[in-house]
Order: structure tokens, then sequence, then C-alpha cells
């Protein structure tokens, strides 16, 4: 590696962590737009319907940023990564509406997530790997809290990246990476079925359990308890401070997702201290 001290490191990551939370942001805000729109022409041409409008939302990549209220292109300098918001006074330059302060939160989280990522693994593969995991984690919570679905198109990529990550090993054997995935999808989807037949309602969707199958691919079997316990605990203390406090109704769903990927990240990154620090409180060796 090169002769960098690991603080310096930290701060690049850093940087580029703010850099790819604006890209994300763009993920959380056009994929499932693009997808959704897909979709209804596909179910149009399967229909044998003549469609309205085939035009589709903006892409990902290609188009660039605009105000999602007066549609004007921002220059460079109103993109800049956090501090572009800061600048702006939280409005568009242009218009003056109110810009959500979703963007600076994402480019926020990511850049500390990703300095987080380099100061525990250090400048090594397994940070890289660490850094793709937690960037897909990002952008998955940002999608499920903002429009209660979990794409495809980030949940196999990512379980496929743990497998993958496993053969060389980076974290666990290519034997628990398989069969943490396993057990990851079958509990979430066991527990899907049982509070289907007993309530007769859903209590989940099955994004949620692709993305703990994901989660078992990177951190192998032994992690699936720890992540569900602690999402479900999180959860459920946000949910009841919701109910409490914001008078959410209880029959309005949540999404379960961010809860997944924050317990997941966590345990990636701090599982070891804090199974240690459970054993000393407890005793247990």
């Amino acid at each position: 590696m090169l002769d960098i001290p690991l603080w310096g490191w930290i701060a690049a990551a850093g940087v580029l962590g703010l850099v790819v939370g604006s890209f994300l942001n763009v993920v959380i805000l056009r994929l499932p737009e693009r997808l959704m729109a897909q979709w209804r022409l596909d179910a149009y041409d399967t229909l044998a319907i003549e469609p309205e409008s085939t035009s589709l939302p903006p892409g990902v990549v290609r188009e660039p940023s605009h105000c999602p209220h007066c549609k004007h292109p921002l220059t460079a300098r109103d993109n800049i990564p956090l501090f572009g918001w800061l600048l702006l006074g939280g409005r568009c330059r242009y218009c003056k509406a109110s810009i959500s302060i979703q963007y600076p939160l994402v480019e926020l989280l990511c850049g500390l997530a990703s300095a987080v990522i380099v100061w525990k693994f250090g400048p090594e593969w397994t940070a890289l790997a660490g850094l793709v995991f937690t960037w897909i984690l990002i952008a998955l919570a940002g999608i499920d809290f903002r429009t209660q679905y979990l794409p495809d198109q980030l949940n196999y990529p990512l379980l496929w990246l743990g497998l993958l990550a496993s053969l060389l090993p980076l974290f666990v054997p290519a034997g628990s990476a398989i069969i943490g995935a396993a057990i990851g999808y079958l509990s979430l989807w066991s527990v899907y079925w049982l509070f289907k037949l007993v309530t007769g309602k859903e209590g989940m969707g099955y994004g949620d359990f692709k993305l703990l199958a994901a989660l078992g691919a990177w951190m192998g079997p032994a992690a699936l308890l720890p992540v569900i316990l602690l999402s479900s605990l999180v959860g459920a203390l946000v949910g009841g401070a919701l109910i409490a406090f914001r008078k959410h109704d209880r029959d309005v769903p949540m999404p379960f997702g961010p809860f997944i990927a924050m317990a997941g990240w966590v345990w990636f990154v701090g599982g070891r201290e804090l199974t240690a620090i459970y054993s000393q409180l407890t005793g247990l060796h």
C-alpha cells in the first residue's frame, strides 16, 4: 500500500463517501420511479393495451441532476456534496423551492460510514468490499424508507457479491456464506407465511427475505440472530415512538428494510466487540 497514514485513508474514505452519497441520492429517488414506469409499460404490453405514454422517468446515470420542482439543471457548485445544500440554504437557486433534507443526510451518513469502514479494516481489500457493502445498504434503506420496496436490482448484487467475497475468503468461508444466505432467506420466509396463515395479512415483503439472505452471505449464519434481534428492537422502538408522539396509525405499514440494513451494518463493523461486551456483562465465555 502507499505510504499514507491511516488517518489519511480514513479522511479520503470520508470524502469519497460524500461523493458516493450524492450519487446514492440519485439512485434512491430515480430507481424506484424508473422501475415502476417500466413495470407499467410491461403490464400494458402483456395485456395488449396501448399505453398513454411510453416515456420513462430520468435514468440513474445519463440524465444530469436537476431541481425536482422547476426541472432546472444544476451546476457543479450546486452539486457539491453536503456543502452545496448548506451554501444554498436548503433551497433551489432558481425557483427557491425547499430542497429535501434527505440529500445532505444521505451524503453525511455515507461519508461517516465510509470513514468508519476504513478505520475498522484499514487500507485493505476488506475495506474496499466493506465500502461497496455499505453503499448498497444505504441505497436499499433509503429506497425502502421512501417506497416500502427493496428492489432486486440492488438486493441480488449484494447477495452475489457476498458469495463471491467468500471465495477469497474476505469475511467468511464459502460454506458459511451459502448456509448464511439460505438460513437468512428461509427464516424470514417462514415468519412471513406463519404470520399470514394466522392473521391473513402480510407482515413483510419478499425484499426483506432477500436482504437478510445477502447479509447472511456476507457474515455467515452466526450473525443472523443478532441482526434479527437488533433490527426488531430498533423497529419496535421507532414504531412505538411514531405511534406515541406522531399519532402514527397502527395499521399503516412501516418498512422493515432500513432496520435490517442498519443492524446488519452495525454487526458487520462491530459484531465481535458487541459479542465480547455481551459475554462480559453476562459472564458467558
